[in-house]
């Protein structure tokens, strides 16, 4: 049940302990499995893979509680969709295994999945019915629109804190903000801030409830759809004039400038079969997997590419343009596209393969900004589909650095 489109402003905000159905002891702030048990029991989805089809039919005929209209709705502050979680890996050393990466720090990519489980809380949260033991609702990611690094070290061995509330919906869309900081020397410190998109759909999460907007929005600027630049189209020809042999006199001859890389030599590939383990709770898979294999192929892409370790500065602008199914092949296909100084971007394309009939489809680009040690040789694109890439890396790039200035 959506609230009116937009929100009453709040002073001050009270950190809510899942009021929703308490799921924790009284006082005590829940953990991340919490979280997820409580998203389970908002939906009715089992863990056993095999009731999946009784829990859908058993959702279908949630659709009588769904609201004709937004005025139908009561309106709800800021405050009653904040939430508090913790993830104790400080206080419980047997968690930690599953977060520690090599370099005896967290690993980024479960941070993006424990993102996501949180985000879709905070947005039943505020669509929460207290008459009904189940919502109507199936509230699922549609964008990532920005994660900013705030520090750049997670460490292993102490609490990290997630807070998060509503900060602006549509009539069928919901934004919801998240901060993270994690627990050093006697006070928090600030790590990360983020910002995702939901869009609510009926209960057997088969029909959009969604408007447009956004993906207008993202489609309109797309290099897909609309021309270059003046600058750009300028920046793309100067490269071109810079990888041509001068004794030759010949456009056909191409050479690579000092301290460069060609674009097709700064690729990486990988692939997953999508498991029954990894869905989420309406049987597709999470996004949160999505997210955090797309970010650990997009990272090994730059460390490759660099030679050093890469640390993730932001990600931003990851659309899910289609639901994975389980059982699908996913391809998933990295590309360093623009560099500058120690900076590398680097995108992440995923499609499903459908092994009968062949048929390729996209699900998911993800964009993701690294910081390395040390000052990276230069990406130089040989077609004109490798220049649109790199102009796009380059955008990407340019904004992320606008929002740390």
């Amino acid at each position: 049940m959506l609230c009116p489109r937009f929100l009453k402003s709040a002073v001050s905000f009270t950190y809510r302990k899942f009021s929703m159905g308490q799921i924790s002891q009284q006082g005590k702030v829940p953990d991340m499995a919490e979280v997820r048990n409580r998203l389970r029991e908002i939906v009715g989805a089992s863990t056993n893979w095999q009731d999946h089809q009784q829990v859908l039919a058993e959702r279908a005929s949630l659709s009588q509680y769904l609201a004709q209209s937004q005025d139908q709705l009561p309106a709800k502050r800021m405050k009653d969709s904040m939430i508090e979680a913790h993830l104790p890996l400080g206080s419980q050393p047997a968690l930690r295994e599953k977060y520690l990466n090599s370099h005896n720090s967290v690993r980024f990519g479960r941070i993006l999945e424990d993102l996501d489980f949180l985000g879709v809380l905070i947005c039943y949260s505020h669509t929460w019915n207290e008459e009904l033991q189940r919502s109507p609702l199936s509230i699922v990611t549609a964008l990532v629109d920005q994660i900013d690094m705030r520090q750049n070290i997670i460490f292993p061995d102490c609490d990290i804190k997630f807070t998060g509330h509503v900060t602006w919906v549509g009539k069928t869309s919901i934004e919801a903000t998240m901060h993270m900081s994690q627990y050093q020397d006697g006070a928090y410190t600030d790590v990360l801030d983020a910002t995702f998109v939901m869009v609510a759909r009926d209960p057997e999460n088969k029909r959009y409830h969604i408007n447009k907007t956004r993906r207008v929005e993202l489609s309109t600027a797309s290099l897909l759809k609309v021309a270059p630049t003046a600058e750009e189209r300028t920046l793309v020809h100067n490269l071109f004039l810079n990888t041509l042999d001068t004794r030759r006199m010949s456009f056909r001859g191409r050479i690579l400038p000092p301290n460069s890389v060609w674009m097709e030599d700064a690729k990486l590939k990988g692939l997953e079969i999508c498991h029954p383990e990894e869905r989420n709770i309406f049987n597709r898979i999470f996004g949160g997997f999505l997210m955090r294999k797309a970010y650990e192929l997009g990272r090994a892409n730059a460390c490759a590419f660099a030679g050093c370790r890469p640390t993730v500065v932001a990600v931003d602008d990851i659309l899910f343009r289609k639901p994975v199914e389980i059982g699908s092949l996913l391809l998933l296909s990295s590309q360093v596209c623009y560099t500058e100084g120690m900076y590398v971007q680097v995108r992440v394309h995923s499609e499903v393969l459908d092994p009968l009939t062949q048929q390729h489809n996209t699900t998911n680009v993800f964009h993701f900004t690294f910081r390395l040690e040390k000052d990276v040789p230069a990406v130089v694109p040989q077609s004109y589909g490798e220049s649109m890439l790199y102009l796009d890396g380059k955008r990407h790039f340019d904004g992320t650095m606008r929002n740390h200035c």
